[in-house]
């Protein structure tokens, strides 16, 4: 088992996260982060989603997903072909920081304040799932009250040619 990252490309259409979700609960594979975005070509959207699988399971994955109807393009991303990242939002209490040591944590990790209220403060990290989770870790015993992640966003290294899979008229189409 490996972490894989589809980039699916799809029409903005009713019924279509159902659609692609359920080929992944057919083959009983569990999602461990979703996304879903505007791409860079107008009219289309980007889903990224991330696996635990075998090679050969997300190939399967890949080329299901392809065949439905307003699906563009399905691609498997692996981490050494992407970029990753998150965005992760963390509340801590400010009743605890009688040391330092918080202000020490929260520029070692290049975390960014976004609130200081007289009972929590409210931080954002953008970075890998890796060090946003080392983040929440080291400010565990300041007592945190809250935590999101955005999910993973991936964007390829090398171009996937996306504009290739479009023709003008569909295109066109599309953006109306």
């Amino acid at each position: 088992m490996q972490s894989y990252t589809l980039s699916i490309f799809t029409e903005n259409k009713v019924g279509l996260l159902h659609r692609i979700t359920t080929v992944f609960t057919r083959r009983h594979i569990n999602i461990e982060s979703f996304t879903t975005s505007e791409s860079e070509v107008p009219g289309i959207y980007r889903f990224t989603i991330q696996i635990n699988s075998t090679e050969e399971q997300v190939e399967k994955l890949r080329k299901q997903i392809d065949k439905i109807i307003g699906v563009v393009k399905a691609f498997v991303l692996k981490e050494e072909d992407a970029v990753f990242q998150e965005v992760a939002l963390y509340k801590v209490k400010t009743d605890r920081f009688s040391n330092g040591n918080f202000e020490q944590i929260v520029r070692d990790n290049h975390a960014r304040v976004l609130a200081i209220e007289s009972d929590y403060v409210m931080l954002e990290k953008t970075g890998h799932p890796r060090e946003t989770e080392r983040l929440l870790e080291l400010l565990d015993p300041f007592g945190v009250e809250g935590f999101s992640r955005s999910g993973l966003v991936a964007i390829s290294k090398k171009p996937l040619f996306l504009k290739s899979y479009l023709d003008n008229a569909y295109l066109e189409q599309v953006i109306q």
